[in-house]
Order: C-alpha cells, then structure tokens, then sequence
C-alpha cells in the first residue's frame, strides 16, 4: 500500500503541462481581423507583434497583414491626423485595461447619428467625439445580435491585447490547483498509512 501511495505522490508533482483549458481562438481571431480591417487605419496597438499575436491566437503567418517581426502600428500619418481629427487617435494597447470591457462594449455600439457633427455621428458615452463610425458598414450587413457579437470579438481581442498573458496564467493557476488538490489527497492517505498502527510505547 506504501508504495501505492508513493507512486500516486510522484504523479502528483510531475508537470501538469498537458492540462490546460483551450481558448476561444475563432472569437479572437475574428476580433484580430475585425480590428486590422476596421480600426487600424487610424489607431495603432504599438506594444505588440504580429508574430506575437500570430502565435497566441494560432493564427498564420503567411495570413498576416505585415512582417512577424512589425509592430501594429496604424498607417495613419500624425500630421493628417491632427488637420482630419483635430488630434492624433490613441494607442488601443491598453484601452481595455483603462476603460474596461463592458465600457468599450458600450462605447462601439453607442454611435447615433447627428448631422451637427463633422462625421454625421455623436456617441453617447463620448459626446463631442472626433470619430467617425468605423464599424457602420459592418452595422448595416448584419442584424443587431450579430453586430453586437462581432463588437464583443473586438473587445475581447483588445481585452487580449490588454493582457496578452492573461490566459496562459489562468491556465498555470488551474493547474497549480489541480496539483495541489492531488498532492492533498496523497499525502494524507499517506499519513493515514502511516499512523494507523502507531509503534507500541515502552512497557
């Protein structure tokens, strides 16, 4: 029985590597791409790679849009930038660490139109914005449930962005529980085994 135990306590502490909980990688690919198509005219997501995100969301390299090695920077020039929207867009790397996922959720789909504004649209948690609705072709293709889902592919991909190691961490923490939640059971059978006939004391 004691080399039972033992052995069930060296499985307990081998890697727990093969153990992992599989992403949604077709949603955030989605989000990738909704991104380069629609957003990454004008805003840049500088603090990360293509071959970076390529291998996160398994996604191939001969399909991205530039080298591995670049950077995802808009092609936007600052000058034309500044005369078009009075000011040069912001980095979208950490946007959904700053705002939060419901808010940007919130802000894509909050586009109305008002033709007193330079670009026909205001937003309704950002009024006064210098932004054209980017996303309005895609809003007019598909029905209102399938427009907020592909909104919550891009916010999730930005969410990603936000925290790109955020999942593999998930991950280890999962397995860290599972090993010690093994090695518990183990070691107290272990103990079991070991105290359930204590050595008589001296006579």
């Amino acid at each position: 029985m004691k080399r039972v135990l033992f052995f069930g306590l060296f499985l307990a502490v081998l890697p727990l590597s093969g153990w992992s909980s599989t992403p949604d990688q077709i949603r955030l690919q989605a989000g990738f791409w909704t991104f380069v198509q629609y957003c990454q005219g004008c805003h840049s997501t500088r603090y990360q790679r293509y071959g970076q995100v390529a291998g996160d969301l398994d996604i191939a390299p001969e399909q991205l849009p530039a080298r591995p090695g670049d950077r995802m920077l808009s092609s936007l020039d600052g000058q034309d930038a500044r005369a078009w929207f009075g000011l040069q867009p912001p980095d979208l790397t950490l946007i959904a660490r700053v705002r939060g996922t419901d808010w940007l959720q919130d802000f894509l789909q909050g586009f109305y139109a008002d033709p007193a504004r330079p670009f026909g649209v205001n937003n309704r948690l950002l009024p006064g914005l210098a932004m054209p609705h980017v996303l309005a072709p895609l809003q007019a293709q598909l029905s209102a449930a399938d427009y907020a889902a592909r909104v919550r592919d891009l916010v999730d991909f930005l969410a990603y962005s936000a925290a790109p190691f955020r999942q593999e961490s998930r991950q280890l923490g999962a397995g860290v529980l599972l090993f010690l939640g093994i090695f518990t059971v183990f070691a107290w059978l272990l103990k079991r085994e070991y105290w359930k006939d204590p050595p008589a004391g001296p006579h």
